[in-house]
């Protein structure tokens, strides 16, 4: 008599259902996007989800870090690539709003969208202190632009920091409500002309204009 062997579980792409469920975060925000949402978009059943990610809020750890590292890096890369913190914000603020209206993925920035009438605590917590650590690295920045004179020494870097993280956050909060890519580039441009800039220094083009 053969016995019948049991067979192996299905397996998975696991990168692929990571992309997936991010997909669904960007589009519905943490707190409406369900397990089922997630199942359905990722293919794969509620058991396999949690032995794979864990549950909802620890798979959106997961799908943050990966977004960070991959779609919304332009950020980090601008301020450590460009060599004065003018050029910084501005490239980062053009490119956000290239990034922000990318037709390929939803539109905005996931981790400010997911932000919106979130009610978990943790969730909004460490969304927040995302946020604050990415207002810290432009404050950073642009403290170094006033040490080597490119800014007035009397540039409130705090308010300066806060300013650029309140444009980058309406340019998400815009891409999402249908604004273009050239709307958004606009914008940028205008919140560059607030810049301050050192007597005797000239003003510089805005950084990161794409065709």
């Amino acid at each position: 008599m053969t016995t019948k062997r049991r067979g192996r579980p299905r397996s998975f792409d696991r990168r692929a259902a990571l992309e997936q469920a991010m997909t669904a975060f960007w589009e519905r925000g943490y707190e409406t996007t369900s397990v089922a949402d997630l199942t359905r978009a990722m293919g794969i059943s509620a058991p396999s989800l949690y032995a794979a990610f864990g549950d909802k809020r620890t798979l959106f750890e997961e799908v943050v870090e990966a977004y960070a590292v991959s779609y919304g890096a332009f950020g980090d890369q601008a301020l450590a690539e460009e060599p004065t913190a003018r050029g910084a914000l501005a490239r980062m603020l053009g490119e956000a709003a290239d990034a922000f209206t990318d037709p390929s993925h939803p539109r905005g920035c996931l981790v400010i969208s997911s932000a919106i009438n979130c009610a978990n605590p943790e969730v909004e917590k460490a969304l927040r202190e995302r946020r604050n650590r990415n207002l810290a690295s432009f404050e950073t920045r642009i403290r170094r632009g006033i040490a080597a004179g490119e800014l007035p020494g009397g540039t409130d870097a705090v308010a300066l920091a806060r300013f650029c993280g309140a444009v980058l956050q309406g340019l998400s909060q815009q891409a999402r409500d249908g604004a273009t890519r050239e709307e958004l580039r606009a914008v940028a441009e205008v919140a560059m002309a607030a810049w301050p800039v050192a007597s005797g220094r000239p003003r510089e083009e805005p950084a990161g204009r794409g065709a």
